[in-house]
C-alpha cells in the first residue's frame, strides 16, 4: 500500500456510526460548545494512537492489544480478557449503528415512528438479522471498496460543513453559539465536560484496528506514523467542524431531542432548506452505519471463531460452514448478543442508544487503552534488534492516565452508569465461557490413556495436532 491508499483507509476505518450519531447527545451534555469533547477526545486518540504506532512498529504483526499485553505481562487470562473486550466493543458498537440505521431509516421515508416503538426496535433488529446474514455468506473486503465506502462517508459530513458556511453565507447561522457553555444540572462544567468527551471518544475509535495495516505497508516505520497522524487530524477536523455547523444552525434542544429526527438530519434541513439535501442525507448516513456494523460484526465473529480455535472458548463457537466457509455459530453467538442489547437499549432504558451503546464502546475500549498504554512501558524495557517508531518517553505515561480517567464513574451521569452494568455482563460471559472451556481442557489432559484411538485423536486434537479432512 501506498500513502494514499492507506490514509484512506485510516480516515474510513475512524469515520462511521460516531460522529454521525452523537452530535445531538454531546451537545445535550455540555450545549453550544460541542466542539470540546470532539477536540480533547481527538488529543487522547492521538496520545493512545503514538503508543500504538511504536507497539505495532517493535511488533509488526496483526494481533493488537491482545499481542502487546501478552507480550508485556505474559499472563493467559489477561491477554483473553483483552481479546474478548474487543469483541465486545465491536458488538456494541455494531448494535448502536443498527439503532442509529433505524432514525435514518425513518428520517428518510417518513414513518414518524416515535422513540422506543415496536417500529424502530423491528427496524433495528432487522437490520442486525441482515448484517447476519450478509456475514454468514461471507464478505471479502479489499482496500479498493474502502476507498468506495470511504468517500460516500465523507460525502455525507462534507455536506454538513458545506450547509454550515452556505447558511453563514444567507445569514441563517448563529456561530455566537459555539461558545455557549451549559453544563447539565446535576454536575459542574469540569464534570460535564469530562463525560461528553468520554462518550465522544466513541467517534475516534476505529484507529487501533488500521495497526494492522503496517504489515501491508512498504517501510513502515516512515510512512505509518506520519499517515496514522494525518488520518487522526483530519478526522479531527471534520469532526469539530461539523459540531460548529451543527449547534450555528439547529437548536440544542432540538439536537438532542430524537422526536425531531437524527440531529444532521435537522442541521441538513435547517441549513438548506430550498436544497433537496435533507431528503438525500439520511440514505447517506444510513450507508455509513451500515458499514460500521458489518465491519464490527465481521470483526466480534471471527475474534470469537479464532479464540475457539486457540481452545479459549468453547470448541462449538469456532465451527465453520461446510459451504460457505464462515464460522456460523460464531455469528449466530454475536448476534445474540447484538439482540439482546438492541432490545434492552430500545425497549427499557430512558438514554439514547448511542449514550448507552456508543458509550460502553468508549468504555470498553478506553479499558484496553489503558493497558496498552501500560504494555509499552513495559515494554520499552524490553530493546527489539530492528529500527522502529519512537514515542515521546512521557506519552504512554500521559495515555494510560487519560484513558483511565475516562473510563472511570465520574466521567458518567447517574443515568449512564448503565454503561458498567453492560459491560459487565458481557464480560461475566466471556468469563464463564472462558471457565468452562478451561476447565473441559483440564479434565481432557488429566484423563488416563487407555490406547484407543480415540483417545489417541482427542488428544491431538486437543494440542492442534489433528489432521484436517
Amino acid at each position: 500500500m501506498g500513502p494514499k491508499l492507506l490514509l484512506l483507509f485510516i480516515v474510513g476505518d475512524i469515520l462511521g456510526t460516531g460522529v454521525y450519531a452523537l452530535t445531538g447527545t454531546v451537545a445535550a451534555e455540555v450545549g453550544g460548545a460541542a466542539w470540546a469533547p470532539f477536540l480533547l477526545a481527538f488529543l487522547v486518540a492521538t496520545i493512545t494512537a503514538v503508543s500504538y504506532l511504536e507497539l505495532v512498529t517493535r511488533y509488526p504483526q496483526a494481533a493488537g492489544a491482545a499481542l502487546y499485553a501478552h507480550r508485556a505481562f505474559g499472563i493467559h487470562f489477561l491477554t483473553f480478557l483483552v481479546a474478548f473486550t474487543v469483541m465486545c466493543s465491536g458488538i456494541t458498537s455494531a448494535s448502536t449503528a443498527s439503532n442509529a440505521f433505524a432514525g435514518f431509516l425513518n428520517d428518510g421515508f417518513g414513518l414518524g415512528l416515535e422513540k422506543g416503538s415496536a417500529g424502530i426496535l423491528l427496524i433495528a433488529l432487522g437490520f442486525m438479522a441482515l448484517v447476519a446474514v450478509i456475514n454468514l455468506r461471507g464478505v471479502g473486503e479489499s482496500v479498493k471498496a474502502n476507498v468506495v465506502l470511504t468517500c460516500v462517508e465523507l460525502t455525507g459530513l462534507l455536506m454538513i460543513i458545506f450547509v454550515g458556511f452556505y447558511a453563514m453565507a444567507q445569514g441563517r447561522a448563529d456561530f455566537s453559539e459555539v461558545m455557549i457553555f451549559q453544563s447539565s444540572e446535576e454536575k459542574g462544567a469540569f464534570l460535564s465536560l469530562t463525560a461528553a468527551t468520554a462518550l465522544a471518544f466513541f467517534a475516534m475509535v476505529g484507529f487501533e484496528d488500521s495497526v494492522n495495516m503496517a504489515e501491508e505497508v512498504k517501510d513502515p516505520v516512515r510512512i505509518f506514523p506520519r499517515i496514522m497522524l494525518t488520518g487522526l487530524a483530519i478526522t479531527g477536523v471534520i469532526y469539530i467542524l461539523v459540531s460548529i455547523c451543527a449547534v450555528a444552525l439547529v437548536p440544542v434542544g432540538d439536537l438532542s431531542n430524537p422526536d425531531k429526527g437524527s440531529a444532521l438530519t435537522q442541521v441538513v434541513r435547517a441549513g438548506a432548506p430550498n436544497l433537496p439535501f435533507d431528503s438525500i442525507f439520511p440514505f447517506i448516513g444510513m450507508f455509513a452505519v451500515a458499514n460500521s456494523a458489518l465491519i464490527n460484526m465481521l470483526m466480534a465473529s471471527r475474534l470469537i471463531y479464532g479464540l475457539a480455535r486457540q481452545g479459549v472458548l468453547p470448541h462449538g463457537l469456532g465451527l465453520v460452514h461446510h459451504t460457505r466457509r464462515t464460522p456460523w455459530i460464531a455469528i449466530l453467538f454475536t448476534t445474540a448478543l447484538a439482540f439482546g442489547l438492541i432490545y434492552f437499549v430500545v425497549t427499557r432504558s430512558n438514554l439514547p442508544a448511542v449514550s448507552l451503546l456508543g458509550g460502553t464502546t468508549s468504555l470498553l475500549l478506553l479499558c484496553v487503552f489503558t493497558i496498552v498504554n501500560i504494555s509499552l512501558i513495559v515494554l520499552r524495557r524490553r530493546p527489539v534488534d530492528h529500527a522502529h517508531f519512537r514515542a515521546p518517553f512521557v506519552l504512554p505515561w500521559i495515555g494510560a492516565a487519560t484513558c483511565a480517567f475516562l473510563a472511570g464513574p465520574w466521567a458518567r451521569s447517574a443515568a449512564q452508569m448503565d454503561q458498567y452494568r453492560i459491560a459487565g455482563w458481557l464480560l461475566a460471559i466471556g468469563i464463564v465461557l472462558w471457565a468452562a472451556t478451561w476447565l473441559w481442557n483440564r479434565a481432557l489432559r488429566q484423563r488416563p490413556y487407555s490406547g484407543s484411538l480415540g483417545d489417541v485423536d482427542q488428544m491431538r486434537e486437543h494440542h492442534g495436532d489433528a489432521p484436517r479432512n
